[in-house]
């Protein structure tokens, strides 16, 4: 008789179950609520990971909200306030749309990291978080809760380097960062233009793939073009007076065109003539010293 698979490794070091109450209302069995409370006396938590809600997304949920009701339950803590989210904004946010004065909560105990990770964990298994969100997610609970990279990628079920890699876009230029924001750019496309080391020229090469539509295998291809900066020139060296008064006596003695300067360390004298007779001239001058 063949053993029996082994069990999934819960997320977020035990949260799973928490995060199976918080699943969205498409692909999750019902859970049943804690209690109905008050809609007015819930709040966003101010430290959700996930800042942008698709109008037409929160409006087609609301839509299914004002005909069937709330399928899955918020999930909440209590503070002084009332109820605040762990989980469930976006249900919150369609529940109002919809009209709703109250809906089902499901109220848990925890402190404020293991709030942020149930958040971010939530929004992560429903992909709901664009790549700015997510690192930005990352960055904020490794900053309140002091995780390593490599426990946090076990609490989210992600590899370590798919975590170093989304915190390096929050490296990218401020513009960068809004065009992967507002879906503009893919993390791919980021990931092509982090390899370019200069932040003006990461803001050009992100504003011409945005503008040309390009595909993230142009980006690489563009990327090392857009790895030249920009060299400043070096300051041409002061010619000396001494150099000027020369090139000015020689002048009138040759009567022609006459520049002393220095060439990489170098010392010149260069003295123009049109034509053979006049080389010929300056050649007499030189010999007789005139």
């Amino acid at each position: 008789m063949p053993s029996p698979k082994p069990k999934k490794k819960a997320l977020g070091r035990g949260l799973g179950s928490l995060i199976q109450e918080a699943q969205s209302e498409t692909g999750g069995s019902a859970v049943t609520a804690d209690s109905m409370v008050a809609i007015e006396s819930i709040h966003p938590n101010p430290n959700q990971p996930r800042t942008h809600f698709n109008d037409a997304e929160l409006n087609e949920l609301s839509d299914s909200i004002a005909e069937h009701g709330v399928l899955q339950p918020l999930l909440v803590r209590k503070d002084a306030e009332g109820y605040e989210i762990i989980a469930g904004e976006r249900r919150y946010q369609a529940s109002k749309i919809a009209g709703l004065t109250e809906v089902p909560v499901i109220i848990k105990d925890v402190d404020d990291q293991k709030m942020l990770e149930i958040a971010l964990i939530e929004n992560l298994q429903r992909s709901d978080l664009n790549p700015i969100e997510e690192a930005k997610g990352y960055k904020q609970l490794i900053k309140q809760s002091g995780m390593t990279q490599e426990a946090l990628s076990k609490a989210v079920s992600k590899s370590r380097s798919a975590i170093t890699n989304s915190l390096r876009l929050l490296d990218l230029p401020e513009p960068v960062q809004q065009y992967l924001f507002d879906g503009r750019l893919t993390a791919g496309h980021a990931r092509a233009i982090l390899a370019v080391p200069y932040e003006e020229q990461r803001i050009k090469l992100a504003e011409k793939v945005v503008q040309e539509g390009l595909s993230v295998r142009a980006t690489e291809n563009l990327a090392p073009l857009f790895s030249v900066g920009d060299t400043p020139k070096a300051p041409r060296p002061i010619t000396p007076q001494s150099f000027k008064k020369a090139a000015r006596v020689l002048r009138g003695v040759f009567n022609t065109n006459v520049r002393i300067k220095s060439t990489r360390g170098k010392n010149k004298i260069e003295i123009e003539f049109k034509d053979e007779d006049e080389l010929a001239q300056i050649l007499d001058r030189m010999m007789n010293g005139e």
